[in-house]
């Protein structure tokens, strides 16, 4: 059987727990949460880095390493997620097609 997205979530989810450092739950929530805004920053480093927007820098990134530094982003977004939430699956889909919705004109394939 071959994984889906959201197993692959949760494998990292449960490797952190496993190795991360023993945090209270809460802190673990926090923490997690706060990485999304670590990971953003990254972006934010290539995306300066593509457009070669810092003169002492130069074109230090490509637009492959801002596609990247994206997908981080998304990957820490939903580990989270998935940490607040028992069934963060759902919730996302669940936002997802709310967001959809308010697409005019709305599609019934999606």
């Amino acid at each position: 059987m071959e994984a889906t997205t959201w197993d692959r979530i949760g494998r990292i989810q449960e490797w952190l727990d496993a190795e991360g450092v023993q945090n209270s739950e809460a802190d673990r929530r926090l923490l997690r949460v706060l990485k999304i805004g670590e990971e953003y920053g990254e972006v934010a480093e290539a995306l300066h880095g593509a457009l070669g927007a810092n003169p002492r820098k130069g074109a230090s990134h490509s637009w492959e390493d801002v596609r990247k530094e994206l997908c981080d982003v998304a990957v820490t977004t939903l580990v989270a997620l998935a940490t607040l939430s028992p069934d963060a699956e759902k919730e996302f889909d669940d936002r997802l097609r709310h967001l959809v919705g308010r697409i005019s004109p709305p599609r019934e394939d999606i």
